[in-house]
């Protein structure tokens, strides 16, 4: 018998299609650990540049599953948290706590938080809660004008956030509660910067890598960022190769079977 790749060509689409994904199936895990080897930086980034950009290129729900798998705990914001247009971003926390202070006539309340952005650096993400905030702005476009000029990677607002027309126009993206046009100023005082705060409910850490997309924000501890990085490309990796498996075979628990995994 003829097992040459040519004669092998002339078989029927529908059976090397067949072949082909059941292949696919019984291997994931083998091309995964070869693909994995092939990039050297994947199993232990060192290098900033390089696990921001895993980070960015992943999906926000596969490093979720890989926190919960990995931490056994919630590290993702809740559906409250939502982004004023379509975006993907991952950076670094820079986190601000905005403290009730009603009829304050302060003129320095909020100089501390103003400082905060221009000591911000590329790559930062402004992570921001404001006491009971959300009916207050607690970011607008002048902020958010300043940290894109400063290269923050964008802003999560445990509050609201106004001037959306500014910040949709500079591309800046935001997550917060909603939009409302109401101002901090003689509502609010600066309360700390780069100290751990509870953002939505999870805590944030200086440095921890703030990861979002069109499914949310998950907080990665940096001290954990490259084993999460990658067991969340593996998930990706795995899930993606699942796809072209349920469209042949129309059937996501014959897929389940032979990937093992939902």
């Amino acid at each position: 018998m003829n097992n040459s790749p040519l004669s092998r060509v002339g078989r029927k689409g529908s059976l090397v299609i067949a072949i082909v994904l059941i292949c696919a199936a019984g291997s994931v895990k083998t091309r995964w650990d070869l693909f994995a080897q092939s990039m050297p930086a994947s199993a232990a980034v060192s290098d900033e540049a390089a696990l921001l950009d895993g980070f960015r290129r992943v999906e926000v729900a596969s490093v979720s599953d890989a926190l919960e798998q990995t931490t056994g705990r919630r590290m993702y914001m809740s559906h409250r948290m939502q982004p004023i247009f379509t975006s993907k971003f991952a950076g670094f926390a820079v986190t601000v706590k905005l403290k009730r202070d009603e009829g304050n006539t302060d003129p320095n309340a909020l100089n501390g938080m103003l400082a905060t952005i221009d000591q911000g650096a590329a790559n930062s993400v402004w992570v921001m809660v404001v006491e009971d905030g959300a009916d207050i702005a607690g970011m607008g476009g002048l902020m958010g004008t300043a940290m894109a000029a400063r290269g923050y990677a964008g802003a999560v607002v445990d509050g609201g956030v106004r001037d959306l027309a500014q910040l949709r126009r500079i591309g800046f993206p935001v997550f917060a509660l909603g939009a409302v046009p109401s101002t901090s100023i003689h509502h609010y005082k600066f309360d700390g910067a780069n100290i751990p705060v509870l953002c939505d409910g999870v805590e944030v850490h200086p440095g921890d890598i703030i990861a979002a997309d069109s499914d949310g924000v998950v907080v990665v501890p940096r001290v954990r960022a490259s084993e999460i990085l990658a067991r969340a490309q593996k998930l990706d990796f795995e899930e993606h190769s699942m796809y072209p498996y349920i469209e042949e075979y129309k059937s996501i628990q014959e897929a389940v079977k032979k990937f093992g995994r939902l």
